[in-house]
């Protein structure tokens, strides 16, 4: 366990603020809001990174909703995906009849998220979006966008608001830049 001088010591910069992350989340959930007109949606967390998002933006929107969490994981030779996504743990009912969200910490290659959505997308659901609190653009390597991203950044190691490094940082109220 890191001392309390070396945990603080990998914080580099803060890259996001609670502030903008808080205006952020409350454009998103009018967003959704706009969207579904009063519809009840299924918000679908995949953990562990975006947990704290997903409390914050439950909260931002007002059409009824339900959330679930997913974890998977997908394993790759290479560059190239093996076309196997492994689901570490399921949501915990049907989707069909639902409008579902997919809530994501960050969209980073893109290939977990493609097949994740792909997985879902067979279990019929009414619609299907995904909705990132970051995404990295320069780190893509398959043809994936989400539909609603409230921060693009560059491609630095980030942690803070849910996101980790060897499981510490998640409780920092801010996104920041990890340094050595």
């Amino acid at each position: 366990m890191p001392t309390v001088e070396e945990y603080q010591s990998k914080i580099k910069r803060v890259l996001i603020t609670k502030e903008e992350i808080d205006a952020a989340i409350v454009k998103a959930g009018k967003y959704i809001d706009s969207l579904y007109d009063g519809r009840p949606i299924l918000l679908v967390s995949v953990l562990k990174g975006a947990f704290v998002f997903m409390a914050d933006l439950c909260r931002a929107v007002s059409v009824p909703c339900e959330i679930g969490f997913m974890c998977a994981k997908s394993y790759y030779e290479g560059t190239v995906s093996s076309g196997v996504v492994k689901i570490t743990m399921d949501l915990d009912r049907e989707i069909e009849g639902y409008h579902v969200i997919i809530v994501e910490d960050i969209i980073d290659t893109g290939r977990t998220l493609n097949d994740l959505v792909q997985v879902l997308k067979a279990r019929n659901p009414l619609s299907l979006r995904v909705v990132s609190l970051l995404d990295k653009p320069s780190r893509r390597l398959v043809d994936f966008k989400g539909d609603y991203t409230l921060f693009t950044i560059p491609d630095h190691f980030v942690i803070g608001y849910g996101l980790d490094c060897a499981e510490y940082y998640r409780n920092l109220p801010y996104i920041a830049e990890y340094g050595e």
